[in-house]
């Protein structure tokens, strides 16, 4: 019963890092393009 259950909090693990991990490339792609980060929002990028 234990396997279920640990299979899905190991996907919900997964799914929450990977969103982290696209916020942070998305700030960094905003930095470099000469933006800033605003509320999860770039402002100010020229590209």
């Amino acid at each position: 019963m234990f396997r279920p259950i640990r299979t899905l909090i190991m996907m919900a693990l997964v799914f929450i890092s990977g969103v982290f991990y696209e916020r942070y490339q998305h700030g960094e792609r905003c930095i470099a393009a000469g933006g800033e980060m605003k509320s999860g929002l770039c402002t100010g990028a020229t590209g």
